[in-house]
């Protein structure tokens, strides 16, 4: 497994957006390059895992680095998702091992993300992976 970052004109998109919309099927490809180009000049990043021998992606983590008040330094996960035929495979704990060394290297204090409450199976995962819950997330739709 080769894993390597992704900038926001990089060819390997094309192999690594249909990973993506797995967990973001609301983002169309046109969409997602605008929301990266942007995001990008605020620290937003992408990671991907890829199979060494076949380029196909397996894996694909958004993620910035963040000062808060709350947690001084961190790095925030936006997005983390697995093919649907490679889990339970370790792509993902190798993304979260990858991005906590990125925090590590960065001197941040924690790694952290939200995830959605219907997403049973990644909640287990992530208390596996050594995460807890720390907070309730609050969100209002502005219209």
């Amino acid at each position: 497994m080769e894993i390597c970052d992704l900038g926001p004109e990089d060819p390997r998109w094309a192999a690594a957006f249909p990973v993506l919309v797995q967990l973001r099927a609301h983002l169309g490809r046109e969409a997602f390059a605008e929301i990266y180009r942007s995001g990008f000049a605020q620290g937003l990043r992408y990671t991907a895992a890829f199979d060494a021998a076949t380029g196909r992606c397996l894996g694909v983590a958004g993620w910035r680095q963040m000062a808060t008040t709350s947690s001084v330094r961190k790095v925030y996960v936006d997005d983390l998702v697995t093919d649907e035929g490679e889990r339970s495979r370790g792509v993902g704990a190798a993304l979260l091992h990858h991005l906590a060394k990125v925090a590590r290297d960065a001197g941040c204090r924690a790694l952290e993300l939200d995830s959605g409450v219907q997403r049973h199976d990644a909640h287990r995962f992530y208390l596996r992976e050594g995460f807890v819950i720390s907070s309730h997330h609050f969100s209002k739709p502005l219209e």
